[in-house]
């Protein structure tokens, strides 16, 4: 048995759907559950460890539901902006570089993006994997399951696949290119091996094919059909530029034509979806299926903004992913949580509903991402849920007259920078700015060395001009 009594936090925001708000409070966990609050100063049992969380405002861990860490690696090259270019012209340009990438980059680039979440307070993260390069194996996913237990992260892997040749249609090298038949043994495989669907699991497979526009349409069917007979959850690009496209090819909407492949449900959530419309968003809240909305790509693109408040007046599931990083360029998804209220209010107009608060767009962080994951033991602070949470210092001055509504900070005013605490399954993963047990500039030059080794040239033809400023 493993007790730990995280003691004196300022607040404690529950996360629930009524702002609960514990004050000058302990919350006590064991064996990585939440065993119940105390005021603080509560006598400890000889049996707990005890942590000082003196000023400490704490909130549900994040949940982050749509991602692509390998692209960490292509962060911030010039030549990659999308300014110029339509959704479809940029996976075209960038398609051919992640297929030079090898199992060393997915490795290092999913502890980059990792990293980077459980600092800014995610707990619980989804990773969308569609890039597949033939000389880099099959085992990139278990790679990545090898970086989330380094840090101590909760991980839901995303086995994506792309289908669908080149010369029919689709943005995929060759080298990226699978079967059906291979993705659907692979997918077999980490679910026998990995998946852990029991409370307070730290290992879960989602099938993942990467988007329809991409794949043969035997891909979705087949791919909903063994997610269902293992009972996983599925997962995909929709309604993010592809809908022309699906049209011209299949005479409906994608939306539509998942439907016709049994790819929606309780059991499914969509990347994006800012294409969705009234009737669109009827069919998710009728069929249950969820939408990851990533505000940050919103942004670069200049589309359409995500009609997140018809999404949550119609009843659907609305969780925030950050998207991967050649799109973001970062993983916050707390500042993903501040993004989506902000555009949100800048749309205001274009919509008939009320934007949701700011503690509802702390929530789709944290439950709202349970929500779409289906996992009823995240996303709340509340006896019996996993001891997921981080917390912030109240006590510094830039936070000064902004804590009297702390379930708002998040989207209101901000975290501006890394957390202060970051606790998993009632363990410590972060703390005061370091990674316990871990040398985080070792792991950051080890990064670099691969994607140098790997990408040096593609660097050096969109980076910046190289010059000493004299």
């Amino acid at each position: 048995m493993s007790r730990v009594r995280y003691t004196g936090f300022a607040a404690i925001v529950s996360g629930d759907p009524e702002c609960t708000r514990y004050t000058d409070a302990d919350i006590l966990t064991e064996d990585g559950f939440i065993l119940g609050f105390s005021k603080r100063g509560s006598e400890a049992d000889q049996h707990e460890e005890t942590v000082d969380c003196q000023g400490l405002i704490a909130y549900p861990g994040l949940i982050n539901t749509h991602h692509h860490f390998f692209q960490a690696c292509v962060r911030n090259l010039a030549g990659l902006d999308w300014t110029t270019l339509s959704v479809m012209e940029w996976l075209d340009r960038i398609y051919p570089i992640f297929a030079r990438l090898n199992e060393d980059c997915f490795y290092h680039g999913s502890l980059v993006s990792l990293a980077d979440l459980v600092k800014n307070g995610c707990t619980t993260a989804f990773d969308h994997q569609y890039c597949f390069p033939e000389h880099a194996g099959k085992r990139l996913i278990d790679r990545q399951f090898e970086a989330a237990e380094l840090l101590g992260m909760r991980f839901h892997a995303g086995r994506g696949c792309n289908t669908l040749a080149r010369e029919d249609g689709s943005t995929i090298p060759e080298a990226m290119r699978e079967t059906t038949e291979a993705f659907l043994d692979d997918c077999v495989r980490l679910i026998e091996t990995y998946h852990d669907g029991s409370p307070g699991s730290m290992r879960q497979v989602v099938v993942a094919p990467c988007q329809p526009i991409n794949s043969l349409p035997d891909t979705f069917a087949e791919a909903a059909r063994l997610a269902r007979h293992y009972g996983v959850s599925l997962h995909t690009h929709l309604g993010e530029g592809e809908t022309a496209g699906m049209r011209a090819r299949y005479g409906m909407d994608s939306l539509d034509w998942c439907a016709q492949h049994a790819f929606l449900g309780e059991d499914v959530w969509l990347a994006h979806g800012w294409e969705f419309g009234t009737a669109e968003i009827a069919t998710l809240a009728a069929t249950g299926t969820g939408i990851s909305h990533c505000p940050a790509p919103v942004y670069l693109v200049g589309e359409a903004v995500t009609a997140v408040p018809a999404m949550i007046a119609a009843g659907v599931r609305v969780s925030l992913g950050v998207d991967g990083q050649a799109s973001n360029d970062g993983s916050n998804l707390a500042e993903c949580i501040r993004l989506a209220y902000l555009l949100q209010c800048l749309n205001a107009g274009q919509h008939a509903h009320t934007v949701p608060t700011p503690y509802d767009f702390l929530r789709m962080g944290a439950s709202g991402g349970a929500d779409c994951l289906n996992r009823s033991d995240l996303g709340e602070l509340a006896v019996g849920k996993a001891a997921d949470f981080f917390a912030i210092d109240s006590q510094r001055l830039d936070r000064a007259g902004a804590i009297h509504s702390p379930g708002s900070l998040p989207a209101k005013v901000g975290l501006g920078g890394p957390v202060d605490l970051t606790v998993v399954a009632g363990q410590i993963v972060w703390r005061n700015g370091e990674f316990p047990g871990l040398d985080e500039a070792q792991l950051a030059a080890e990064a670099n060395q691969v994607f140098s080794r790997t990408l040096g040239d593609v660097a050096h033809s969109y980076g910046e001009a190289s010059s000493d400023g004299l």
